[in-house]
């Protein structure tokens, strides 16, 4: 009794957070990139002893302005250590990521991950502002890179282990395995947050909660998140990261699994240590350059960066073991998301649009539990 107590107070706790949160903190967008993000119980929980869990994710994120919106951003510079307001003209973004994610069960209850994601990224925005082209009008500039991103490893603790629930403590840690310094169709070194990594360490405690409403036949589940990363050697710091995720998973048949969930994530504005200059108006005749506001270095808001978006997950899960009985499909689900957004706030940036979610999961059991 004690324990559906602590969990249904888990429960409204989270949706207090969610439907209050966006009343107390002002929003602002995001100017690089993002990937879409699903709660998938496989990588959440913790395996029994002696048992690996390696998920196998690929995911496809697009970007793009909003209507009603220009996608003027500011410019991140970081050799000269220069933010120039209004200098270019954000287009898209589209990000391909393909992850190794791995978790072991070093007991019952506690567990160890290890997530390895490799990237694809472009992104187009018009550059220069107030200075190249005609009048000012800027010119078109392609970013394309790909190769491993961050690096995260983390240890869970699984808190409540009952028969219907569990709640699920973790810690992880971001790497800067990433590539901070590729350059785009201009040979310049792309800004930081259209890079793969983002140059400096990042710490990450998480929770997950699920609870079995209906004996194996209907359970929900929530989880929470929190990244906060230092400050990289380029003098950029991305925002602190709110991730909150809530939904149900409906077993109709042993081997298929549908699910729905609704996803909340919300980016605190990045900051960089900058001097501040202004980009000519566009039609300025001969292209007159910035001016200098303030020559000081000092650290500053990157005033549109951080976000807020509401997602809408729905997705299935297909058991292969319970479909095909055989050793290859034995302890063997594939599953798939549709991330759709229903509200965004991306203050004159990018923000994502639909993305897609397709994985394969498959458990080996490596060594006998003592």
């Amino acid at each position: 009794m004690a324990g559906k107590w602590f969990i249904l107070g888990f429960i409204l706790s989270l949706a207090l957070v969610v439907f209050s949160w966006p009343v107390v903190q002002q929003a602002q967008a995001s100017c690089g990139a993002v990937t879409c993000f699903v709660v998938i119980g496989s990588q959440q929980q913790v395996p029994v002893a002696g048992l690996l869990t390696v998920n196998t994710i690929y995911n496809y994120t697009p970007m793009r302005a909003l209507d009603g919106t220009n996608g003027v951003i500011p410019a991140v510079d970081q050799a000269d250590r220069q933010m120039i307001l209004d200098h270019h003209q954000e287009t898209r973004t589209i990000t391909q990521q393909a992850t190794l994610d791995l978790n072991y069960g070093l007991t019952d209850r506690f567990g160890l991950q290890l997530t390895l994601p490799y990237m694809w990224r472009t992104h187009k925005h018009i550059d220069g502002l107030g200075e190249d082209g005609t009048n000012g009008s800027g010119e078109s500039t392609n970013f394309s890179a790909n190769g491993m991103a961050d690096l995260r490893v983390g240890l869970k603790y699984n808190v409540l282990p009952t028969i219907r629930s569990l709640v699920v403590l973790g810690l992880g840690v971001y790497l800067p395995t990433g590539n901070t310094h590729a350059h785009d169709s201009a040979n310049l070194v792309m800004e930081s947050p259209a890079q793969l990594g983002r140059g400096q360490v990042g710490l990450n405690p998480t929770i997950y909660q699920t609870y079995e409403l209906i004996p194996h036949r209907l359970n929900q589940f929530a989880s929470a998140s929190y990244r906060h990363t230092f400050r990289n050697n380029d003098g950029y710091q991305f925002g602190d990261e709110y991730l909150l995720n809530a939904g149900l998973n409906l077993v109709t048949t042993p081997w298929l699994v549908l699910t729905g969930q609704v996803n909340y994530r919300y980016l605190v504005h990045d900051n960089f240590s900058s001097s501040l200059l202004q980009s000519a108006p566009v039609g300025t005749p001969g292209g007159a350059g910035p001016t200098i506001i303030d020559p000081l270095i000092q650290s500053r808001a990157v005033p549109t960066t951080g976000s807020t978006y509401y997602a809408f997950s729905p997705g299935f899960q297909v058991g292969l073991g319970q479909l095909i009985e055989s050793n290859l499909t034995n302890m063997t689900s594939l599953y798939f998301y549709a991330q759709i957004p229903f509200e965004r706030d991306s203050n004159n940036s990018l923000a994502q649009g639909t993305s897609y979610i397709f994985g394969l999961t498959r458990s080996f059991q490596v060594a006998n539990p003592s």
